[in-house]
């Protein structure tokens, strides 16, 4: 009997690319790979790129190097792949800039990832693609798109299709490993963690047309995964030990529209509540121009649904704003962040700024500041503006010196620190429902007193801060579980905070969460 190959799995960027890891970890588990997760002891590294920034595409070719030094230390590994949002966005280019890579896959490979691995593994090569603009593989109009979506590779939308055209009807179906012998029909999807956070992809690509954003052209349009697979993964998660799920896609709130629903997404989170062993639901990636009452009273009032809003502002100057063909202003977002507090005060509020963008003066930024000065946001991320390949800004005149938007940044960095320091200090007292994660000791001190972590309902995974908590008996608390705990003190964003013994999650959930 032949040895079996094995396969890891390098994953780099947001948790969208975590998805569709998990996806190409299904499909390689159902062709017979083995999963490893250390690179050095697989027959082929994967490692899905991002090619987001400038910043992630250096660490994605970092990420590629490293695993091609593995193929010179007499190990196991002999090739190394390129997948993911940078190889789908250069391919050809890619395969020439970078010959260490063994194989640059794009989207459309994803389906054959098998074979296209044990090809590469047999020492034969797979022609990269020429990078086009998946924009244009689906129709212009929204609903007109469900039927031709079938015909277009969309990463993360894998449902129950097998590399051979075969659908599955029940788990037992599936090769050993891939999924439980009972339970909910799986995704096609293998968990590569273990913890009690997943993310689903509630739709890919996006429609808007941001000045500054390459996104679109290589993720495509947006299409809307079916609510009953949402569901369908949401029970198989829970069936795995997930705890949490959080929603990601490009533009979270533009859900249903190619499904001739735009109001989807408030019917389908209820359903998301009641899924058993799902005990609370983040959305993320929501666009401050779609926002609308009804969808901000179901993500304030929904039981286990998070009071947490991932506003993408960018900035708040009218006339960078309009130069990035996006809307609003400092007052209208304002409003927006005052409803939202109206219905649930301690509502998690988090979102991305772009500053130095071409045409951005002095006053635009001071307009940034004062926005900045009264939104109390929990997290704050400062990006410098940079050319990206084939967008609209890219073209611009009226450029920022490369010294003036560092200095920019910066100067951002620096107000957003002390801004989300206030905001944590703001919550002081209050008691909030905290999802244990992690244990440890102070400062990972082997000899330091015993906490643990987790993250509150305004706090997402990775992005935003954590909550650190003390007292009697934290060692004896669970991952997985939820407590109640009161915030006593702050590290930056982090809260330092004491369980309340007694206190169920369920008790305190309403004042809790920060809703009226």
């Amino acid at each position: 009997m032949s040895e079996r190959r094995t396969v890891a799995l390098v994953t780099l960027g947001c948790a969208r690319n975590e998805v569709d890891s998990e996806e190409l970890a299904g499909r390689l588990a159902a062709d017979g790979w083995d999963l490893v997760e250390d690179a050095a002891e697989a027959d082929v590294a994967v490692v899905n790129t991002c090619g987001f920034v400038e910043a992630a595409k250096k660490d994605s070719v970092d990420a590629l190097l490293a695993a091609n030094d593995l193929k010179d230390t007499g190990g196991r590994t002999r090739a190394v792949v390129a997948v993911g949002c940078m190889a789908e966005r250069y391919g050809k280019d890619l395969a020439e800039a970078l010959p260490e890579a063994d194989g640059v896959l794009g989207f459309d490979d994803y389906a054959d990832i098998s074979d296209r691995l044990g090809t590469i593994l047999g020492g034969g090569a797979h022609a990269p693609h020429i990078p086009r603009d998946r924009r244009k593989l689906l129709p212009l109009a929204p609903t007109e798109r469900p039927g031709a979506a079938g015909t277009v590779a969309v990463p993360g939308h894998g449902d129950t299709p097998l590399p051979d055209g075969t659908v599955v009807d029940s788990p037992v179906d599936l090769p050993a490993g891939l999924a439980p012998a009972s339970g909910p029909r799986p995704p096609l999807r293998r968990r590569l963690e273990s913890g009690p956070v997943a993310s689903i992809k509630l739709a890919s690509g996006c429609d808007r047309r941001c000045s500054f954003c390459a996104i679109p052209s290589f993720r495509g349009s947006f299409i809307s995964r079916r609510p009953s697979d949402v569901l369908n993964e949401a029970r198989w998660l829970a069936g795995e030990g997930v705890r949490e799920i959080m929603l990601v896609s490009e533009n979270n709130t533009s859900y249903g529209k190619d499904l001739g629903d735009i109001r989807l997404l408030e019917s389908l989170l209820p359903d998301l509540a009641a899924v058993d062993g799902i005990e609370r639901i983040r959305v993320s990636y929501l666009q401050p121009a779609e926002m609308r009452p009804g969808l901000i009273d179901v993500l304030t009032g929904t039981e286990k649904v998070a009071p947490y809003f991932d506003l993408s502002f960018q900035h708040s100057a009218p006339g960078v704003l309009r130069a990035m063909r996006r809307f609003g202003d400092t007052d209208r977002f304002l409003e927006l962040l005052d409803t939202i507090r109206s219905r649930a005060p301690g509502a998690g509020v988090r979102s991305n700024f772009i500053v130095g963008f071409p045409g951005e003066s002095e006053a635009d930024l001071a307009e940034l500041e004062r926005f900045l000065s009264a939104a109390r946001l929990d997290a704050i991320g400062v990006f410098g503006y940079s050319d990206e390949d084939g967008t609209e800004a890219a073209g611009y005149a009226d450029k920022n010196a490369p010294e003036v938007v560092a200095e920019r940044v910066e100067r951002v960095t620096r107000l957003a620190e002390e801004l989300t320091a206030q905001r944590a200090e703001e919550r002081i007292g209050e008691r909030i429902v905290v999802m244990v994660e992690s244990l440890g000791t102070e400062d990972d001190d082997p000899e330091g007193e015993p906490v643990a972590f987790g993250r509150g309902a305004h706090q997402a995974p990775e992005t935003d801060g954590q909550m650190i908590l003390v007292g009697e008996d934290v060692e004896d608390l669970v991952p997985g579980t939820f407590v109640v705990a009161e915030v006593v003190g702050t590290e930056g964003v982090d809260l330092v905070a004491e369980v309340c013994p007694g206190v169920s999650a369920a008790e305190a959930a309403g004042s809790a969460l920060g809703r009226r």
